[in-house]
């Protein structure tokens, strides 16, 4: 069987969409990037990064200089498995409930109703 990858803490999913975004980091283009938004300690950085590895979320391969760590699946796979854990977790798995929520939430712009029925659409033509 198959084992599940650890479920992503808010920081760790900070410092992987860091990744993503840059493709590939070291520890300190990740902490440099992250000083941007707030004080972060170097050595927090580091342990994090660490504990990604561990989880299976990141890789790493020795650089020049440094580790060079690349994201472990693609962002779109990882954020997959999250909205189904969601999902699961607090809609028993149906995605009715969600999908009712988004579309009847107040907030959910009109160029995201819009699109959501651009996709019904394609959806049902196939």
């Amino acid at each position: 069987m198959k084992r599940e990858t650890p479920v992503l803490t808010d920081q760790e999913l900070r410092l992987l969409k860091i990744i993503w975004r840059l493709g590939h980091a070291t520890v300190r283009e990740v902490y440099l990037d992250l000083l941007k938004e707030r004080k972060v300690a170097y050595t927090t950085v580091l342990t994090m990064m660490g504990v990604l590895e561990r989880k299976g979320h990141v890789q790493k391969k020795a650089g020049e200089k440094a580790y060079v760590y690349t994201a472990a699946q693609p962002e779109s796979k990882v954020m997959a498995r999250m909205v189904s854990e969601f999902v699961t977790r607090v809609f028993n798995g149906s995605r009715q409930p969600l999908l009712l929520h988004l579309l009847g939430d107040r907030s959910t712009s009109e160029e995201d109703l819009a699109e959501a029925e651009r996709l019904l659409k394609s959806r049902r033509k196939k």
